[in-house]
């Protein structure tokens, strides 16, 4: 039996639903990358992108530095007030896909298995 229902991955990472006594548990979305793992209802994955975004804005007076797709600097907020990431410009890039391409899927699902069905 399959615990997990997989939302979205990338060569970084991967999303997914739990499941339990098989039902599919879609309150929540597990996202795994760098060895962490969130727990993110679809308002944090939300807020996540938001924090994505805001580290690109940040960090964009490093467009012309030869390391930045290396350097360690860059500071990502996470939904979780407590947890910071210090990524690479990409990893950040990696992040950004992962958390937007879940974004995506689940809001493909819910228009086909919602309003979309007729």
């Amino acid at each position: 039996m399959e615990q997990i229902k997989q939302i979205y991955y990338n060569d970084f990472g991967t999303s997914f639903y739990w499941r339990k006594q098989n039902e599919i548990i879609l309150d929540k979305v597990q996202l795994i990358f760098r060895e962490t793992g969130f727990y993110l209802s679809t308002r944090e994955l939300l807020q996540f992108r938001t924090c994505i975004e805001e580290c690109f804005s940040r960090n964009s007076n490093c467009a012309d530095c030869n390391l930045k797709k290396y350097c360690q600097k860059f500071l990502l907020k996470t939904p979780c007030s407590q947890i910071d990431l210090a990524v690479t410009m990409a990893e950040l890039n990696n992040v950004k896909d992962l958390v937007e391409g879940t974004l995506f899927q689940i809001a493909l699902s819910d228009y086909v298995f919602g309003e979309g069905m007729n």
